[in-house]
């Protein structure tokens, strides 16, 4: 069953608020034109609500939701393992990598890579970056998104996705940052009401007597293969996930990658009014973070039993979606376009920041106003949304699990990207040929080893590779001299200390954790 005209209704509501809201707060005020820390940083006046809402909301897209539902379906509740370990890789870099980069005032993660080791190294990581962020992250959420819209309302996939390119670059092209940000917060909420909302529709039709609590426990006696966090060898799925280690090898080079070093995730922080501001609202996504495996792994598992017979895994979100009665349907389809379109409006923005800000700024338009930059930010944003409009579909089309696709890929560039900036932020000695080095050996190392070690898991890998990048990082770096002094990190002069609440929810966090593997090893 599709959408009827009462579920078009909800959505229209929904798109027609969110654009007023992204224009009111985007206005200026009277006398003042946008600059390029209002357009790329929100002016750095972000509370820490927004940054926590506007993180998930970023994170949680078309390829969370879709793709991570379906990985829930072929593989069960292990896929969660990057949902919950995520949570306490948020702490971790809120405590350890938030002051370093807030210390040094930049826009960016290349202008910190320039002010560490040099601009060879900010130039090289910019361009590797636009191309994973346009060619791997724009392709993938425009993909999965559009499989959602095209399941519900049979429009064609090169409408579908050009229809949620055009409203994303509606409200966020002009207004930047603080338009996605504080949008994000209306998100946020509708994307977990509309989780929950769908998660307890499906355990319910699955409980004999009704109910979402006897439905779980009737899907855990039916399926208990599914709730296991730590994959056996025998596992089919055990090559993407490897028993523990996932929790003691690659997912965390990952995760940190990802949160810490990712300009479409961290470009939030970089907008905080303060540390204590960004370190809370990395916390508050934590504890978001927590909620989301119930709202996106369980209805992929419990498609297994209401739709087994779907032709992909990645169909399974779309499926258990038409379960919801009228109107709510609409709801929920409405809450799955905010992510869809929020992650791109993320995504763009990030890319613009690092095209105007570490290219065109330094080497094309060095006397550039700034309107100009601003104006030059808004064209790379609506530019990359056309290139991916038109690669997703040669790149994904033919894919299964597109989420795990995804993982893979990145599995290339991770080790090198980590191994970076670790070299660069806790050891004075790293030298710029020595951050390069970790970088290109991360990509040479990453595509040899699957020929010399064809079975090894691509998460074993990627733990591997990691501390061969650091090891090639810090020889190289020892055949040279030192940086300039006035280049190393400094870590006797940045207060690594934390709040007692910081560490109060750091320790419950991990008590959740805890518990969650203990009681579904």
């Amino acid at each position: 069953m599709g959408l009827t005209n009462l579920d078009y209704g909800v959505l229209f509501v929904y798109a027609v608020g969110l654009l007023g809201v992204a224009l009111w707060v985007s206005r200026d005020k009277v006398g003042h034109e946008k600059d390029t820390e209002d357009y790329f940083l929100a002016g750095k006046s972000l509370p820490w609500w927004a940054i926590g809402a506007s993180l998930i909301a970023a994170n949680i897209s078309a390829e969370q939701i879709i793709g991570m539902s379906g990985s829930g379906f072929a593989v069960g509740l292990a896929i969660a393992s990057y949902e919950w370990m995520a949570a306490i890789t948020l702490v971790l870099v809120a405590k350890f990598a938030l002051p370093i980069f807030l210390e040094r005032k930049i826009y960016t993660m290349p202008q910190f890579l320039e002010s560490r080791f040099g601009p060879s190294v900010k130039y090289t990581m910019s361009v590797f970056w636009l191309v994973l962020y346009v060619v791997v992250n724009l392709t993938t959420i425009m993909w999965l998104g559009a499989t959602a819209v095209n399941s519900l309302t049979g429009l064609s996939m090169f409408h579908a996705m050009l229809a949620l390119g055009a409203f994303s670059a509606a409200y966020s092209l002009y207004g930047g940052l603080k338009a996605v940000a504080f949008t994000d917060i209306i998100q946020v909420v509708l994307l977990i009401f509309g989780g929950f909302l769908i998660t307890y529709i499906a355990l319910d039709k699955l409980s004999p007597d009704g109910g979402a609590i006897a439905g779980f426990s009737h899907l855990m006696g039916e399926l208990p293969g599914k709730f296991d966090m730590i994959l056996s060898r025998d596992n089919p799925e055990y090559k993407n996930l490897p028993g523990i280690g996932v929790l003691l090898g690659g997912m965390w080079v990952m995760n940190i990658s990802y949160w810490g070093f990712n300009q479409y995730i961290i470009q939030r922080a970089l907008g905080a009014k303060n540390l204590g501001e960004a370190q809370k609202g990395l916390l508050f996504a934590a504890f978001l973070k927590m909620l989301i495996p119930f709202i996106v792994v369980i209805p992929g598992i419990a498609a297994v039993m209401l739709a087994p017979d779907i032709a992909k895994p990645d169909q399974a979100y779309p499926e258990m979606l038409k379960l919801a009665p009228t109107g709510i349907r609409g709801l929920i389809f409405a809450a799955l376009v905010a992510a869809i379109v929020s992650s791109l409006g993320s995504m763009i923005n990030s890319i613009s920041t690092i095209f105007t800000m570490d290219l065109v700024k330094p080497l094309i338009a060095p006397n550039a106003t700034e309107h100009q930059l601003v104006n030059t930010g808004r064209v790379a944003s609506f530019v990359a949304l056309v290139m991916a409009l038109f690669l997703a579909t040669p790149l994904l089309g033919s894919a299964d699990q597109v989420f795990q696709k995804i993982q893979d890929w990145t599995g290339f560039f991770t080790p090198g990207i980590v191994a970076i900036f670790v070299l660069g932020m806790f050891w004075k000695r790293a030298t710029e040929m020595g951050g390069l080095a970790a970088v290109i050996s991360s990509i040479a190392l990453s595509a040899i080893w699957p020929m010399i070690f064809p079975d090894m898991p691509f998460m074993d890998r990627v733990g591997v590779v990691f501390l061969l990048c650091v090891a090639i990082g810090a020889a190289v770096s020892l055949l040279q001299k030192p940086s300039g002094a006035g280049m190393a990190v400094d870590l006797k002069g940045i207060d690594f200390k934390t709040s007692r609440g910081f560490n109060i929810a750091a320790v419950i966090i991990t008590l959740m954790l805890i518990a969650i593997y203990a009681t579904w090893w």
